[in-house]
């Protein structure tokens, strides 16, 4: 007998979005505060914890938004504790899978306004909820392969499985950090 478990879109997103904060959490763990603000690395002399408090940023502003229908996302807090504090970080990416689970029972049969800049201004278009969750899931994943690329320069290695990889890539290139 074969027992299959059904997921909706969103919940599929919502646990994939909460797997990757799981793995951030975990590197979180397996770094000290020295390496999480290291800034030593080029091109861009960014730190770990600058990418994860973007991340974080990304996912704060759709939360920020829902309620008035209008995700901002060049309204960014720029939180810098986020950034130079690993327990903050934590902490907050312990409230955002929290606040994440509660969307799974919401309505989300509507089409929710989002704007960005693009390089040339302000656009703004309709996202659904699914859509805009998933935009920032892999937008995650695209800053945890630069966090993986900062640690191979500080010649810092830890294996978490699929960590900065985009699920489509093949298992044979797909280690993670």
């Amino acid at each position: 007998m074969y027992i299959t478990t059904i997921f909706s879109m969103k919940e599929l997103i919502i646990s994939s979005i909460n797997h990757n904060l799981n793995s951030a959490i975990a590197l979180l763990d397996a770094i000290d505060s020295k390496t999480y603000c290291d800034t030593t690395i080029g091109p861009y002399y960014s730190s770990i914890g600058s990418h994860i408090r973007h991340t974080l940023d990304f996912f704060d502003c759709i939360i920020s938004g829902l309620d008035t229908n209008d995700i901002d996302l060049t309204a960014r807090k720029r939180d810098e504790i986020l950034s130079t504090n690993k327990e903050a970080a934590k902490n907050h990416m312990y409230s955002l899978q929290e606040t994440l689970l509660s969307y799974v029972d919401a309505n989300t049969d509507y089409l929710i306004h989002v704007t960005d800049n693009m390089g040339q201004g302000k656009v703004t278009v309709s996202y659904t909820l699914e859509s805009i969750l998933a935009h920032a899931n892999s937008h995650a994943v695209h800053h945890y392969a630069t966090i993986g690329y900062i640690l191979d320069q500080l010649a810092i290695e830890i294996k978490i499985p699929g960590f900065g990889y985009n699920p489509t890539t093949p298992v044979n290139k797909r280690e993670g950090i």
